[in-house]
C-alpha cells in the first residue's frame, strides 16, 4: 500500500513539473508572439488616409514594416474589430513594438507624432507650402485657412499681422491636425511666449507685441549677425520715437515681392506699398517675415544710442556702420555704393 502511494506522489509530483514546465514554454512562446518586435525596422511609418479600407492598411504593413507575423496581425485586426473602425493617421509600426501594441495602436488611433519645424519664413503661403509637406492637409488648405477673415479674427489677428502668431521652433503635432487646429495650436504657444515678461517689458517701450513682431522682422532681415541685433533694433526705435520714416530696405524687397533682389536701387524705392517705408511712416501694416524669438527679444531689450543711420560695411562682412547724421551716413553710403560697384552688383 505504501508502495502504491509513493507512486502516485512521484505520478503527480512529475505531473505538475511537466505542467509548470508547459506553462513556461506557452507564456515564453506568448511573449515572443504577441510582445517582441513586430517589426525589424527602426521605423516603419504608414499614413492611414481617410477612406483608407483594412485591406489598403495592411498591404502598407506589409510593403513597410516587413512584420514577422502578418498572420497573426491580420487575425488580431479582426478579433479587435479594427476592420470595422479604421482610423486616419501616421503610425510608426518599428522601433520594437510589439504585434498587440501596433494593432493596439492603429485601433485606438494612437498615432506616432510629427516633429513640425516652422520656419523663420517670408511669407505665410511659404509657410503654407513649408508645413503642408509633413501634414495630411495640402498647401491650398492651410493657404485658405491663412485668409479665412472670421478665423483669423477669433484668433486675434488680420491677414498682415498673422505672421506674429508663429515662432520659429519645432512642435510635436498629429499628421491628422487641421489648418484651423494647427493655427489654435501657434496661439496657444504664441500666447505663452508673451505672458509675463515680455509683454511687460513691451509695455515700459511703449509698443505691442505685434509692433515688437514687426519691427523683429525688419532686424531679422537686416542682418544675420546677431551682435548687431540690439543695436539695429535701438536705431529703429530712435526713428520710431521721432516720427521719422524707418527707410528700411528689407522693406522694399517685401514691398516688390523680390527677396532675392541684391541691391535696392531709387526707382525701387517708389513702390506704392504700406509696406515701403521709405514712402510711409510708421511701422509696416505687418511683420516682413517671420520673426525669431531671439529677435524678439533682442527688440526688447534693445541697446540705447544716438543711432540714427546703418549702412552695411564695404568690407561685405555682414556688419555695419552706424551713424548719428546724416552727413556720416552719407559718406558710409557713398563707400558701399563703390564696393557694390566694384563687384558688379547693380
Amino acid at each position: 500500500m505504501k508502495k502504491n502511494n509513493y507512486f502516485s506522489k512521484t505520478w503527480v509530483r512529475a505531473l505538475i513539473v511537466t505542467l509548470c514546465l508547459l506553462g513556461v514554454v506557452l507564456a515564453v512562446s506568448a511573449y515572443v508572439v504577441f510582445f517582441s518586435a513586430f517589426s525589424a525596422e527602426e521605423h516603419a511609418v504608414i499614413y492611414v488616409r481617410e477612406g483608407d479600407t483594412a485591406d489598403d492598411v495592411y498591404r502598407q504593413v506589409s510593403a513597410t514594416a516587413h512584420p514577422r507575423t502578418m498572420t497573426l496581425f491580420r487575425w488580431l485586426c479582426r478579433a479587435k474589430g479594427y476592420e470595422r473602425s479604421v482610423r486616419p493617421g501616421r503610425y510608426d509600426l518599428g522601433g520594437g513594438i510589439g504585434v498587440l501594441t501596433a494593432v493596439s495602436n492603429l485601433r485606438s488611433g494612437a498615432q506616432t507624432p510629427v516633429m513640425l519645424t516652422v520656419p523663420a519664413t517670408h511669407t505665410t503661403d511659404r509657410l503654407a507650402a513649408k508645413i503642408a509637406r509633413h501634414l495630411r492637409a495640402d498647401s491650398a488648405e492651410f493657404a485658405r485657412a491663412f485668409r479665412d477673415t472670421l478665423l483669423l479674427d477669433s484668433l486675434g489677428v488680420t491677414r498682415a499681422t498673422l505672421p506674429t502668431l508663429f515662432l520659429p521652433n519645432t512642435y510635436e503635432v498629429y499628421w491628422t491636425i487641421t489648418p484651423r487646429q494647427f493655427l489654435w495650436r501657434m496661439k496657444r504657444e504664441r500666447d505663452r511666449f508673451w505672458e509675463g515678461e515680455r509683454e511687460e517689458r513691451a509695455r515700459e517701450i511703449g509698443f505691442t507685441p505685434e509692433e515688437v513682431c514687426v519691427l523683429a522682422s525688419i532686424v531679422d532681415q537686416e542682418t544675420r549677425y546677431k551682435p548687431e541685433k540690439p543695436t539695429i533694433a535701438g536705431l529703429y526705435i530712435n526713428r520710431v520715437r521721432k516720427g521719422m520714416k524707418l527707410e528700411a530696405d528689407p522693406t522694399v524687397k517685401f514691398a516688390m515681392q523680390n527677396f532675392g533682389l541684391r541691391r535696392v536701387l531709387r526707382r525701387h524705392l517708389d513702390t506704392d506699398s504700406p509696406y515701403n517705408t521709405y514712402r510711409y511712416a510708421g511701422l509696416p501694416p505687418g511683420p516682413i517675415c517671420i520673426a525669431e524669438g531671439a529677435t524678439i527679444d533682442d527688440v526688447l531689450h534693445y541697446k540705447p544710442s544716438d543711432y540714427l543711420f546703418m549702412c552695411a560695411k564695404e568690407d561685405f562682412s555682414g556688419s555695419h556702420n552706424f551713424a548719428r547724421t546724416f552727413a556720416e551716413h552719407d559718406r558710409n553710403a557713398k563707400r558701399y555704393a563703390a564696393a557694390l560697384n566694384e563687384r558688379g552688383i547693380r
